[in-house]
């Protein structure tokens, strides 16, 4: 088992909200890219990728979790080798007043990977992971057809998911053009001590931006 795993990387960190708790800067986005190819990298190696110390490394790891910027650590399947080899989106017209409804009835129905409200022709977009077209047949006709909240479908089956990334962050794009000023780390005055991090409230923060303003 990993170093970070030993220290709780299994479980959810507590919630917060990015720019307010935490202010990102360009070693915790390095901090994710390193993470995004090995979420179970130790902290020793992480450290070493990100180029900095280890007790470094560890405080903006779990400053990361505690925020929210991290939100949990799972693990990817593949869905075919686990008999779920059939993907489909299913584009869903939504009665306006019986929403409540239709997400309840969605949250029943473990087929569902992903689910999202969108502008457009459709009210929701459906991602399903079933065993054979059947299946799909079965849940569209049977199934969200029965469902009072439901108006309309349309399907579409996904021939080949082509690529796939386990999330995208703001430095990815800086690659291809000229980078916009980030605030940069700062300076290390030494290994931070666990416990002595300090986070500003919104308020506190504002003020002082515009005072160094």
């Amino acid at each position: 088992m990993s170093e970070i795993s030993r220290n709780g990387v299994g479980g959810g960190g507590q919630p917060g909200r990015i720019g307010i708790g935490l202010e990102l800067d360009d070693v915790h986005m390095k901090i994710l890219e390193v993470l995004r190819e090995n979420g179970r990298i130790s902290v020793a190696a992480l450290a070493e990728r990100v180029g900095i110390s280890r007790a470094n490394a560890y405080t903006r790891f779990e400053a990361l979790r505690a925020d929210g910027a991290i939100k949990r650590f799972t693990a990817e399947i593949d869905h075919v080798r686990t008999g779920l080899g059939i993907t489909a989106l299913i584009f869903v017209t939504v009665r306006q007043q019986m929403w409540k409804q239709f997400r309840a009835e969605l949250a029943r129905m473990p087929e569902v990977e992903y689910c999202a409200i969108t502008t457009g022709q459709h009210d929701a977009m459906i991602q399903v992971r079933v065993s054979d077209v059947a299946a799909v047949h079965t849940m569209v006709t049977d199934r969200l057809a029965n469902i009072p909240a439901v108006k309309a479908t349309e399907t579409v089956f996904i021939l080949d998911e082509v690529l796939k990334r386990p999330y995208v962050l703001p430095s990815d794009g800086d690659r291809d053009r000229p980078r916009s000023p980030r605030r940069p780390a700062p300076e290390a005055q030494g290994d931070v001590p666990l416990g002595m991090m300090r986070f500003v409230g919104a308020a506190e923060g504002r003020a002082a931006l515009r005072k160094d303003g």
